[in-house]
């Protein structure tokens, strides 16, 4: 049975559709309960997920293994009585976060969300939460999160994910000299940011919440994007392009359609020996090109022009918080951040995008080129935005990522290592890093 362990000085919550960043304070925010007890709670049927033996990406993860173990001693699925609360570190618009262990497996912290299904059906919160957990279901990419175990718990619903010792980008951010990234480590995080979009995008999810308090740094230094509560589910359409193709994935008034595999290239090239000699490589896209919806959700600072204006948007507006992104850990600020969330507002829709004076301190060539790539992200009309036909596909080609092999950025040493401090377990943690799963 969960024991519920005094309530930590350490946690954090943050407001993702009506506060902006600078306004992320914990008294600012109101959470559904305060106080976690699952005494005397009957034990439901589980099962453990259905991809539990199907996670390539994390075959060398202890976590993993142990959880894997567990689930095997344990045919009919982990329950919370499998687990220990150890503390609370982090709180939000749909529930909370613990830091856990199992209970055969002390070593091994996770990341246990939890939802109160009660609260959320009185606040009309329920899509969210469920949209969350079908994405969980869904991924499986070195920077994304790995769904480890699921139940429920009375009124409650849990889900068990990797624990990141971390923190987030946004307090690593405040770390640094001048609480800005050397061009180095901005380009590094960009890039892993860049390729989970990526996968996302080829499933037909536009993430929508894109901040570095959303982006968390595992213990090997590496990211992983978490909270999908605001995502769009949709339809993406897998293509092999040439770079100089004005092929477009077909839509529909809908914005919605089985998934299918199509392809811009004639297909006498795809068998002609001719495509081994054209200058450019075909790209392969998939893009959700199609997805529409009038939602405005998101963080003030990061939503884009067409949110802003309370237009139907689709999947640039990631393109548009991945410029937003690397302008404020470039340059220690959003650009259009205003004194209040109108202000912010306006800001977006009529203010041109400006650099600050001072340069970034790695040569003017870098700069030319990053303010470059920030410059086409951040353009107000979403049909002319850098990433909004080919997605990743065309913002991996631009100079600032000259040079960069995606494919082995696993095996690059990330500019922080949290992982190369002391090793404690979970119990000799007095002061874990804050986290912001919301």
């Amino acid at each position: 049975m969960f024991e519920l362990l005094p309530e930590s000085d350490n946690e954090i919550g943050s407001e993702t559709l009506t506060s902006s960043q600078s306004s992320m304070s914990s008294s600012d925010r109101c959470s559904s309960f305060s106080r976690l007890s699952f005494d005397a709670f009957e034990i439901p049927p589980a099962s453990p997920p259905e991809s539990l033996h199907s996670k390539p990406h994390r075959s060398s993860d202890s976590g993993w293994e142990a959880i894997r173990s567990a689930s095997v001693r344990r045919k009919d699925g982990l329950n919370f009585k499998d687990f220990k609360l150890v503390r609370r570190i982090g709180s939000g618009d749909i529930g909370h976060v613990y830091l856990c262990s199992l209970r055969s497996s002390e070593n091994s912290c996770y990341a246990m969300k939890v939802v109160d299904k009660e609260a959320l059906a009185f606040k009309k919160k329920v899509a969210r939460a469920d949209t969350e957990r079908s994405i969980l279901k869904m991924l499986d990419h070195p920077f994304l999160p790995t769904l480890y175990a699921e139940f429920e718990a009375s009124h409650f619903s849990c889900v068990v994910m990797e624990f990141c010792p971390g923190g987030d980008l946004h307090t690593l951010r405040h770390k640094q000299p001048g609480k800005r990234f050397s061009l180095h480590s901005a380009r590094f995080y960009a890039a892993e940011v860049l390729l989970a979009l990526e996968y996302l995008h080829m499933l037909g999810i536009i993430y929508r919440d894109l901040k570095p308090e959303n982006i968390l740094v595992r213990s090997d230094g590496h990211i992983m994007l978490s909270d999908f509560d605001l995502s769009l589910l949709s339809d993406a359409y897998p293509s092999v392009e040439s770079p100089d193709s004005g092929c477009n994935p077909p839509t529909s008034s809908s914005g919605a359609g089985p998934r299918a595999t199509i392809s811009c290239l004639p297909s006498h090239l795809l068998r002609s020996r001719k495509v081994r000699t054209v200058n450019a490589a075909p790209q392969f896209v998939a893009e959700p090109v199609a997805a529409r919806s009038c939602s405005f959700v998101g963080t003030h600072e990061y939503v884009s022009p067409e949110v802003a204006a309370g237009k139907s948007h689709g999947n640039a507006v990631d393109w548009w918080a991945f410029g937003i992104f690397l302008y404020e850990i470039l340059y220690g600020r959003t650009p259009f951040a205003g004194e209040n969330n109108e202000a912010t507002l306006k800001n977006i829709l009529k203010n041109p995008l400006s650099f600050p004076g001072d340069s970034i301190p790695a040569g003017s060539g870098a700069e030319a080129s990053v303010r470059d790539l920030i410059s086409g992200l951040l353009i107000k009309d979403p049909a002319k935005r850098l990433g909004c036909k080919r997605g990743a596909a065309e913002v991996k080609t631009h100079p600032f990522f000259k040079g960069l092999n995606f494919a082995l950025i696993r095996s690059c040493r990330p500019p922080e290592v949290p992982g190369l401090r002391r090793s404690r377990t979970c119990y000799e943690r007095k002061k874990p890093d804050r986290f912001d799963y919301f």
